[in-house]
């Protein structure tokens, strides 16, 4: 990631196994532990009522365990022995050292950044599901709704961090196709409506909560039907860069996992960074002023993706903008469509750093998606139902 490291002997190995290449992660030797939780009892058992995410607390307590670590508990509440029903508790009172009880929760042990405490966020209620104001057409919704073009009735979709987890679900719910795409975030989230920025993987009115850990075994096993991610660059090669922007190493979380087993991925990206901005003006795209640094390069700057091994088994890769839509095929990068109201050669060539392959057919978004009111989006659910059977 920079040069200190590169001096520095590798942390994780790569490796072949039965012909396939892996990457191995030693474990880690612990000796401290902390986790949270919502009550623990006399005896130490802990439950998780009130967190907003079931995680990974058992398994890092386990991990402790595997090195004799010290495993220490904050929690809000301390109860009596035989209060908690056994099937509450997450990690049971063996496995823990040491209880603290939060002496300033609203500050210490908040649910997120955002919110000291919300029982709709932990599931404990469920708001009516009265329409919420639809979001500003801004840039970031303008490219979640041509992402959203690609969903399939019955979908099982992955949102990602960034534009896809903070407009797609909200989009979804505006259209009223949320009973026919389950959402999922790879924090262990079904269904209902996402909260984004800093409280990336939460959300109101969930369908189901489950383990981080248990998550990314069926993103791993299984795999999505579509996967909607952010992206940072891209290359003529079809590489994707999401983990390595400028001198900003936000690394990779759960990306690789889940790219390498959707079935379609969908890239979601500004054509331009830094200054961009856009007006949508009678069902066309205009170029206010144009970005400064360019996000299709002849190198991305980290492979996050790897668009020739994602070519060599038949992934169905889309790159979306707010201008163009690239599909990854044999031959690498093809730009499939531009918006109304954008030049080919003067708002996309000339801002590229290599000159993709332009599809025989390239064809004018409709005009529906750059104006305010609801786009028509069950029309392309249905469409792509049709095609698909």
């Amino acid at each position: 990631m920079n040069a200190r490291t590169r001096e520095r002997p590798d942390l994780i190995e790569h490796v072949t196994f039965r012909g396939d290449e892996y990457l191995f992660y030693p474990a880690i030797p612990l000796d401290v532990v902390i986790v949270r939780g919502t009550h623990a009892d006399e005896d130490g058992n802990l439950t998780t009522d009130e967190e907003v995410m079931k995680l990974e607390v058992l398994h890092a307590v386990l991990a402790a365990r595997r090195y004799g670590a010290k495993v220490l508990a904050q929690v809000k509440y301390r109860v009596a022995k035989g209060s908690l029903h056994p099937k509450s508790i997450t990690v049971p009172g063996n496995l823990i050292d040491a209880i603290v009880v939060c002496e300033e929760p609203q500050t210490d042990h908040r649910q997120t950044s955002s919110w000291d405490f919300d029982p709709a966020l932990c599931g404990d209620i469920q708001l009516p599901a009265a329409q919420n104001a639809p979001l500003p057409l801004d840039l970031r919704k303008l490219i979640g709704r041509i992402a959203c073009r690609y969903l399939t009735p019955g979908c099982v979709i992955n949102l990602g961090t960034g534009i896809p987890n903070d407009v797609i679900g909200a989009i979804i719910h505006e259209e009223r196709l949320g009973e026919q795409v389950t959402i999922t975030v790879e924090s262990g989230i079904y269904g209902g409506q996402q909260a984004g920025g800093v409280d990336f993987g939460i959300g109101r009115n969930l369908s189901a909560m489950i383990s981080h850990q248990d998550q990314m075994l069926y993103y791993n096993g299984a795999g999505v039907d579509i996967t909607f991610m952010g992206a940072g660059e891209m290359d003529p090669h079809g590489h994707v860069n999401a983990t390595r922007l400028g001198t900003s190493c936000p690394g990779a979380g759960g990306f690789i996992d889940i790219t390498q087993n959707a079935r379609h991925v969908v890239f979601c990206s500004s054509f331009t960074a830094k200054g961009l901005e856009i007006a949508c003006e009678q069902g066309a795209l205009h170029i206010r002023r144009e970005g400064e640094v360019r996000k299709f390069v002849a190198g991305v700057n980290q492979i996050s993706y790897n668009g020739e091994l994602a070519r060599a088994k038949g992934q169905t890769m889309h790159y979306v903008t707010e201008r163009a839509v690239f599909e990854l095929r044999p031959e690498g990068p093809v730009l499939t469509e531009i918006a109304p109201g954008i030049d080919l050669e003067r708002d996309i060539l000339a801002h590229m750093d290599f000159r993709p392959t332009i599809a025989t057919d390239l064809q004018v978004m409709d005009s529906r998606l750059f104006t305010p009111q609801p786009c028509g989006l069950a029309e392309h659910l249905s469409r792509n139902s049709s095609s698909d059977s």
